[in-house]
């Protein structure tokens, strides 16, 4: 006798949304109390081995590949499941929430695959984690379109204009609070944009001559994409649709995924697409892990490591070397310059290097690339035209030039570069104006002609952390102390204040953000994941 359904999940403390309940079905709130009563538990174990790997970190100081594992790393035959016709070509990608307008904006862009983002660009407020559910129903319906405050109108193109969207659920540490199972918790916030973009869009989807495709964010190992896969094959065999339906990108963007690519590919090899490269949460990773690990692991100002660093180069290239051997795609990092409509020449200087970037991508076997805004499609396009030209990929390319050894991934104290008092500036000044947007349930912020989102922030507090518990001197001979980032904070919130004017000031929930920076850049006791503490201040 099988057991029992889990009752639905309710919802729990949320004003109710217009159209709230056509992605808040019986059935799709029975799935996911399905998701959280099988996998909710595993995914409390993995948490938990996050923390004790990073505890070993801790007295090592040091990370190496899987001895445990080898096999999977040796064995040359093994292969991911060939793309589907919708990702065979990924040579542009474009990032970005799904609020209403971006969701035709990115559809519209050009870009062959957009990254629907749930994560790191979408403040998981109760109104973007279901209005970005309806927005993406309705985009497939062709039932989608949006006017400006101003009076601009968008609606979509054809159909064989629009990029295939891959979307990208949270991350397995954050909860939505808004949901419950019977026991009481909260489901897991990966399982809700998981479930329900699955269980409304599967069939939809496959009608369209597409699938459902996901970016699983923040994976630290293999053991976490098995579980990944776990999900998918129950998700499959529940709707009834073939086994390999879904397909899933994973973001090497935490140090210890980078020593487990291989087999984080192996546990996805049914369901994988490729893997991607992602800075800013990959050095964030790499400043949470290393924090009190001395000297040789402080990294400089974010914006002077580049991926032309030889630690990145050999987290990039290993990379490229590990999709191509296993039929994966490999797909590089974010172009995040805003153009500028009232500044042709920083425009010019900023696509200069976004050209360069992309061509170095390109030229090093990438099979695609990220941009942030429509205007950098072509960039970006034009980069990997010139290398690929009617092919859909490289994955010929096999890099069987490249040799990466454990050390070199952690190779930080090989880089010139130092922490310099504008790093500390720039990081609190990005860091509360991020963290403010972010309040106002905005995940992706321009700031400083850059699109930001939750990895910027992370990246910000943690290096001021680090500067902090390490002592470092800057150039001017001054020490990176608690009583100078309080000082460099109340200063750069008063010119905050100068510079939208008062009423604005008193608007937003700018004090808010400036104490939540302090207090996860400050305190003694270094907090995991800044949008942790941040959801509980979220309306």
């Amino acid at each position: 006798m099988s057991a029992a359904a889990p009752s639905p999940v309710a919802v729990v403390d949320a004003e109710p949304l217009e159209r709230q309940g056509e992605v808040l079905t019986d059935a799709a709130l029975t799935f996911l109390a399905e998701l959280h009563h099988r996998f909710t538990p595993r995914r409390d174990e993995l948490l938990a081995r996050r923390a004790e790997r990073r505890a070993k970190i801790a007295r090592t100081s040091s990370l190496d590949f899987l001895p445990e594992t080898a096999h999977i790393r040796d064995d040359p035959d093994w292969r991911v499941a060939p793309a589907p016709p919708a990702l065979e070509d990924r040579r542009v990608e474009i990032t970005g929430p799904t609020d209403r307008k971006m969701t035709i904006n990115a559809l519209n862009s050009g870009a062959k695959v957009w990254l629907a983002d749930f994560e790191d660009a979408s403040a998981p407020t109760w109104a973007n984690v279901i209005g970005g559910q309806l927005n993406l129903i309705d985009a497939y319906e062709r039932r989608i379109d949006f006017t400006s405050p101003e009076g601009k109108s968008y609606a979509l193109r054809p159909a064989e204009e629009l990029a295939t969207v891959v979307t990208r659920p949270r991350g397995w540490h954050l909860d939505e609070r808004h949901l419950r199972a019977a026991d009481g918790r909260a489901v897991p916030g990966a399982l809700v944009d998981f479930g329900l973009y699955f269980f409304h869009n599967a069939r939809r989807l496959l009608t369209l001559g597409k699938g459902p495709y996901f970016y699983l964010p923040k994976t630290e190992s293999h053991l976490e994409a098995r579980l990944w896969n776990d999900v998918f094959v129950f998700a499959q065999d529940y709707l009834g649709i073939p086994q390999g339906t879904i397909r899933a990108t994973v973001l090497i963007e935490t140090i210890t995924a980078a020593y487990e690519m291989d087999e984080i590919l192996y546990e996805l090899r049914d369901h994988a697409s490729g893997l991607n490269a992602g800075r800013w949460d990959y050095l964030f990773s790499i400043v949470k892990n290393f924090r009190d690990a001395g000297p040789g692991f402080v990294l400089p100002d974010r914006n002077a490591v580049t991926m032309t660093a030889p630690f990145m180069r050999a987290y990039t290239e290993l990379l490229v070397r590990t999709c191509h051997r296993r039929g994966a795609h490999a797909i590089g990092g974010m172009a995040a310059f805003i153009p500028s409509r009232r500044d042709p020449e920083v425009n010019a200087v900023a696509f200069d290097k976004v050209r360069a970037d992309k061509d170095r991508e390109a030229q090093d076997g990438f099979d695609g690339s990220w941009v942030a805004h429509p205007d950098l499609v072509p960039v970006a396009r034009a980069s990997f035209d010139a290398v690929l030209g009617d092919r859909p990929h490289q994955k010929d390319r096999l890099r069987e030039d490249v040799r990466v050894t454990a050390a070199e991934l952690i190779d930080i104290a090989s880089l010139d570069a130092k922490p310099t008092q504008h790093g500390l500036r720039n990081a609190v000044q990005v860091g509360i104006r991020y963290i403010e947007a972010w309040l106002r349930g905005l995940g992706a912020v321009a700031i400083f002609n850059l699109m930001e989102d939750a990895a910027t922030a992370e990246i910000s507090r943690s290096q001021i952390w680090q500067w902090v518990n390490t002592g470092v001197t800057f150039e001017n001979g001054e020490r990176a102390t608690a009583d100078l980032v309080v000082k460099v904070a109340a200063e750069e919130l008063a010119a905050i204040r100068e510079e939208i004017g008062e009423d604005a000031f008193g608007a937003g929930r700018w004090s808010q953000a400036h104490d939540l920076l302090l207090r996860v850049a400050l305190d003694e006791d270094y907090a995991e994941f800044l949008t942790l503490p941040a959801y509980e201040l979220l309306d």
